[in-house]
């Protein structure tokens, strides 16, 4: 692996949702292909969610696929073998069954932005990823996100105020606008130093062309 600890750290703005697989597939495939190259990235999660208007209860993911892509039986099989195959691949573990709901995620990115605040942003992302798609949890349910925040040293109580406050709610709905105002659509979006738009999970050997692109790029000013 290359020495990283002189170079400055490559910033993504990585626009996902928390019930995104595909999120947590190109983001472990970028942050493979970083590792290997010896590249630092900066990230920031910006928020997104698929399904704004989902009511709180969610809804069955198999039927709501269905509903929403027209998605088979046969096809969604596919997708989850597909998905727990890269994600076993890349260290992450997908656990999908039958009865798997899929849910508002209005206040896991609330509760992102809150851990942000407390320089574990990142860290909570990743635990509200593993809380949905290995343990199978509600990550629209309170006691939930409380959970998540404890198990990274945050305060729950403190977690459980925000979270009842709405504090961040008016800060995630604009971040939200803003990427839909500049063209974002679908997740995963990955946007390298400001200017560069990548969508969807690229592989780990494209993500490794476009890091090797980007240095390049930089060595000629």
């Amino acid at each position: 692996m290359a020495e990283t600890s002189n170079s400055p750290a490559l910033r993504v703005d990585i626009i996902s949702d928390v019930v995104c697989p595909w999120c947590a597939v190109g983001y472990n495939q970028l942050a493979f292909a970083a590792r290997r190259a010896g590249v630092a990235l900066d990230i920031h999660w910006q928020p997104f969610e698929l399904n704004p208007d989902m009511a709180s209860e969610g809804e069955d993911l198999r039927e709501h696929l269905a509903a929403k892509y027209g998605s088979t039986a046969e096809q969604s099989a596919q997708v989850r073998a597909q998905l727990t195959e890269l994600g076993e691949a890349l260290g992450f573990t997908f656990r999908f069954n039958d009865g798997m709901r899929i849910y508002n995620t209005f206040q896991a990115h609330q509760l992102i932005e809150w851990a942000e605040e407390r320089g574990k942003g990142h860290a909570m992302k990743q635990a509200l990823l593993a809380a949905y798609f290995t343990e199978g949890k509600d990550v629209s349910d309170l006691a939930v996100l409380v959970e998540a925040a404890e198990s990274l040293g945050l305060d729950g109580a403190e977690a459980h105020a925000a979270l009842e406050s709405g504090k961040h709610a008016d800060s995630v709905r604009q971040r939200e606008a803003f990427w839909v105002q500049q063209g974002i659509r679908g997740v995963p979006a990955m946007v390298f130093n400001g200017r560069h738009l990548v969508t969807g999970a690229q592989g780990v050997e494209n993500y490794a062309s476009i890091l090797e692109q980007l240095g390049s790029a930089a060595k000629a000013f």
